[in-house]
């Protein structure tokens, strides 16, 4: 029996579930069903539940420092979002050719309010025609770097001096020296993923520094030390564990979103709980998400 009690928190049914958000003013989990092209919030405390349908892909969710509505990455490129009392969108950028078959995929932020989002073709995994974008405040886009295939995290260590990002496709983590003005360092493999551990997914990290990462056809979220070394696994009860976050009042509920997509129906009829959000208790608290601006 595992130690940790994994309990399931919504029965999301999500094709792709990304993106998991904790807002601490609202008590709310967001997170996104990607490709079903919908923003999910569930109040945490009452259960309470909202559905946004959104006009195409919604790949992230990002808050801002003003709390002026959020910071979206939607299919074709980056917006600010508006959801209450109406839903508003407001593009800031799109970067791809029309046609060209690319999409946004992941995003996070640095301590300095920088935004990091990756990108990948939407439908041949093989093609290494991702990039890193690097948003700053003032709204500004740069490519930080390219030749992914499926961009996933970014994290970041504590000291924000290094960033963790992921080519989900070659099942491999980079650590980047990451300097105060943004600049990218030469990237290391900080850890290649092998057989039957999943593919290395969405990921954050804990108040000790340590790296949580959801591992694709793992069914599991582990705990890495900066050095790489596994020193905590959470058996989850699906194939395909896609992201992770830390919320609740004391930062330490680790919630995992999950996907339905990439299973036979063999494999979703033996995992009933595919493509829900789990909540799991931990011993050691998490961050708060660092916000835009």
């Amino acid at each position: 029996m595992s130690k940790h009690d994994v309990r399931c928190l919504w029965e999301a049914g999500a094709q792709l579930g990304e993106g998991p958000l904790w807002v601490a003013e609202q008590h709310r989990l967001y997170f996104v069903d990607l490709k079903n092209q919908t923003l999910h919030a569930i109040e945490v405390d009452s259960g309470a539940r909202r559905s946004w349908a959104m006009p195409d892909f919604i790949c992230w969710l990002i808050a801002r420092r003003d709390g002026d509505g959020f910071m979206a990455g939607l299919r074709d490129g980056i917006a600010r979002v508006w959801l209450e009392p109406e839903l508003r969108i407001e593009y800031l950028h799109r970067p791809f050719a029309e046609g060209s078959g690319l999409r946004m995929n992941d995003a996070k932020v640095d301590s300095t309010g920088r935004l990091w989002a990756g990108s990948m073709h939407n439908t041949d995994y093989a093609q290494a025609v991702g990039k890193l974008f690097r948003l700053e405040t003032d709204h500004t886009l740069h490519v930080a770097d390219e030749g992914y295939h499926i961009c996933n995290g970014p994290t970041f260590s504590l000291d924000g001096a290094t960033m963790y990002h992921t080519d989900s496709f070659e099942g491999r983590t980079y650590a980047y020296p990451l300097s105060a003005d943004g600049t990218l360092g030469e990237p290391r493999v900080w850890r290649q993923f092998g057989e039957g551990e999943g593919s290395p997914d969405g990921m954050t990290v804990d108040s000790e520094g340590c790296v949580w990462i959801a591992q694709w056809g793992g069914g599991r979220v582990c705990r890495y030390a900066a050095s790489g070394e596994l020193l905590d696994t959470i058996p989850v009860p699906v194939r395909n564990p896609a992201s992770c976050t830390f919320g609740g009042a004391d930062l330490k509920t680790l919630f995992i979103t999950t996907a339905s997509e990439d299973n036979t129906p063999e494999q979703l009829a033996a995992h009933p709980l595919t493509g829900a959000v789990f909540a799991v208790r931990v011993d050691v608290p998490g961050l708060p998400a660092a916000r835009f601006g």
